[in-house]
């Protein structure tokens, strides 16, 4: 099976925050969908991450071009 995109886990995620949202899930039935949501959510974040890491800024300056990483501080 091939792993999922980031937008796939993103809606896989919705689906179980709605589902627990609900709060008829029994406790067993809401801790199995918390667990799959905290595995997806650690996926998501890793891909975030490799994504970060591959954007990168391209400065042409005289006849050589200049890789710069792109990374954003608050």
């Amino acid at each position: 099976m091939a792993k999922a995109n980031f937008e796939e886990n993103m809606n896989k995620l919705e689906t179980i925050v709605a589902d627990l949202e609900k709060g008829d899930l029994n406790l067993d039935d809401s801790v199995k969908k918390f667990e799959e949501g905290i595995k997806i959510s650690k996926e998501c974040n890793e891909m975030l991450e490799e994504a970060e890491k591959k954007i990168t800024i391209l400065l042409q300056k005289e006849d050589k071009i200049e890789e710069e990483d792109f990374t954003t501080e608050d």
